[in-house]
């Protein structure tokens, strides 16, 4: 498949995902399979920019940065590094383990919405959008980044403040579109795993209801969705903390589900 991403061409050459091997993943991710050695908690320091070769390659989006990662969670302009790098490496690992995707383990990306390299990853991912702003020339290139193919994964806020304002920071890249509420009907997720339902909790603040929200083209979902939003939830820090069990091992099976078919499902529309 080959997809056009901002003037950049990125070939995505995935081979074809086994569902015998999903079905059989089924009862062993979790703590058996943290248990026989598939993930080591990472350090903070940064993972290096990998280079572009086809492969899929976890790619975050840093944002009010201030030249280096987060020293707390709640850092504010820091906020997009949260679970960094731990979850991003042990997603990686379970794209790579459960499928035939060619997927970089030797490395992830942290770029600007306005670094080209951007357009060489057509999956983005942003932490906290809660304390995320950006600006015109940033958001011209998430809005061709968006319009020609590319797909962001919102994650890691909650209430009504940080709602507003990655609302209000998407109008600045696409004024003319906005979220739609998601049922569990959507392709989404069913791309690769059947998800039943979307009672997938906020791993912290249980008892707030979790929303998904996506944002399609021509605001038509029954078009391309270019953008996700896991609200009232943290599927992130499940997928740090999967190791140690932190949250339980169904929760946490259901974030690395929900991952999955996100990935699945944004390469082959």
């Amino acid at each position: 498949m080959v997809r056009q991403c901002g003037g950049a061409t990125v070939r995505s050459h995935w081979r074809r995902l086994r569902p015998a091997l999903a079905a059989f993943l089924l009862l062993v991710l979790g703590l058996p399979l943290v248990a026989a050695g598939q993930f080591r908690r990472q350090s903070r320091q940064a993972t290096p920019t990998v280079d572009y070769n086809s492969h899929f390659a976890f790619t975050r989006i840093r944002y009010n940065a201030g030249g280096g990662l987060a020293r707390g969670f709640r850092g504010g302009g820091d906020g997009w590094s949260h679970d960094y790098p731990t979850a991003d490496k042990n997603f990686s690992a379970i794209v790579d383990y459960i499928s035939n995707v060619r997927v970089r383990l030797d490395g992830t990306n942290i770029l600007d919405l306005d670094d080209p390299r951007v357009f060489e990853n057509p999956i983005i991912y942003m932490s906290e959008p809660g304390f995320w702003t950006t600006n015109p020339e940033e958001a011209g290139d998430l809005r061709a980044f968006l319009l020609k193919g590319g797909f962001i994964m919102f994650d890691d806020f909650e209430g009504d403040a940080m709602w507003r304002n990655m609302v209000a920071q998407m109008k600045v890249a696409l004024p003319d579109h906005y979220f739609i509420p998601l049922t569990v009907e959507h392709p989404i997720f069913h791309s690769f795993f059947n998800i039943q339902n979307l009672e997938i909790p906020h791993p912290m603040m249980r008892g707030i209801p979790p929303g998904f929200f996506g944002m399609f083209e021509k605001n038509d979902p029954r078009l391309r969705m270019m953008a996700v939003a896991n609200y009232n939830n943290d599927i992130g820090d499940y997928w740090e903390w999967s190791a140690e069990g932190l949250y339980g091992s169904d929760p946490t099976n259901d974030a690395y589900r929900l991952g999955v078919n996100y990935i699945v499902y944004a390469m082959t529309h």
